[in-house]
């Protein structure tokens, strides 16, 4: 006789039903950092069931920060990750042949700055002139800094520019090593106040606030995998908006989610980091008007031209559909924020 989850697997292959408890999809998603604040949503929208609803078994990793997680997406190691889609399109001019395309917008203004403490004098871009700035080669903040230093008329000569790791960023700021540091601002400023640092001593400037029209982290997908499983594409993108929504909804409810992740965090600080996020990159004006995950194709041409300041491209500048798509969201009404 047949053992009965053989034939019930073989009725639901045959007539298309997906079994109970069981999600037609596995999908491994990477994160662009640490399980913090700003990644409740995606957490959410797997406590919430929304993953579950769309046929998906989602599990997610922490990653190595918002540049360098891209190249695991390209390779399929995660067919889904959430990295920054300025380093995107620099991955995709140096490595034509792989496959990789933003899906889902999720900071519309990018959380990079430049954070500095009161006592060293430095109050706008110009300051840095004279002083020690301390950034982590694969900074996707730091990636922003000739754009940023073109839009300032700073002198970049007169800045000197030391390499410093993530975990040593803002201790080093806090003791003086460095005058300033590139950073993502919900990062950078909590971890100062960890430190021990007064909030009115932290000084985060917001490289959008200062002339950059770049977007930030999206939801970057595998082409390979998108092309094979396009309804689960479809599928996470729309559950994860649902986890957005809720989460700029409910950021009290929401935390938990990730506090439930990351047992040593402190949800007071955490809950403050995702609310920030939520004011500064994710519920801006624009994703108001328009919203949540789409992208404005004029300014996203303007950004792929501030991008060629900073980067000396090996072949022709990309188009926004060479880079983002939209054709796996849902309608905007769906998308709007409450």
């Amino acid at each position: 006789m047949r053992p009965l989850l053989s034939t019930l697997a073989l009725a639901a292959t045959l007539f298309g039903a997906t079994l109970p408890g069981r999600a037609d999809t596995d999908i491994k998603f990477a994160l662009d950092w640490k399980f913090e604040g700003p990644s409740a949503p995606y957490f959410v929208a797997i406590d919430k069931g929304f993953y579950k609803a769309e046929g998906l078994n989602v599990t997610i990793d922490t990653g190595p920060g918002s540049v360098a997680g891209i190249a695991r997406v390209a390779a399929g190691t995660y067919p889904l990750g959430f990295f920054d889609i300025n380093s995107l399109v620099k991955f995709r001019d140096q490595n034509p042949e792989k496959g990789v395309k933003a899906v889902l917008m999720v900071y519309d203004t990018p959380p990079f700055s430049i954070v500095t403490l009161t006592k060293t004098g430095i109050s706008k871009p110009k300051d840095l002139e004279g002083k020690v700035l301390g950034a982590p080669a694969p900074d996707g903040a730091f990636a922003q800094w000739k754009a940023f230093v073109k839009e300032n008329g700073i002198d970049a000569d007169k800045v000197k520019v030391e390499n410093v790791g993530f975990p040593v960023r803002e201790p080093m700021l806090a003791d003086g090593k460095v005058d300033a540091i590139t950073g993502f601002s919900f990062s950078s400023y909590f971890n100062l106040l960890q430190r021990g640092i007064k909030p009115d001593d932290i000084k985060v400037m917001l490289m959008a606030d200062y002339g950059l029209l770049l977007y930030g982290n999206a939801v970057i997908v595998n082409e390979d995998f998108a092309k094979a499983n396009p309804k689960a594409v479809a599928g996470f993108v729309r559950a994860t908006i649902k986890g957005i929504q809720y989460t700029v909804a409910n950021p009290e409810d929401a935390i938990k989610s990730v506090m439930k992740r990351n047992e040593t965090g402190d949800e007071k600080i955490e809950l403050a980091r995702l609310k920030m996020a939520i004011k500064d990159n994710i519920a801006t004006e624009w994703v108001s008007k328009n919203a949540i995950g789409g992208i404005d194709r004029d300014r996203m041409t303007k950004a792929i031209d501030q991008i060629a300041i900073t980067y000396d491209f090996k072949n022709k500048l990309p188009v926004t559909t060479d880079i983002f798509i939209d054709e796996y969201l849902p309608p905007a009404d769906e998308r709007k924020l409450k």
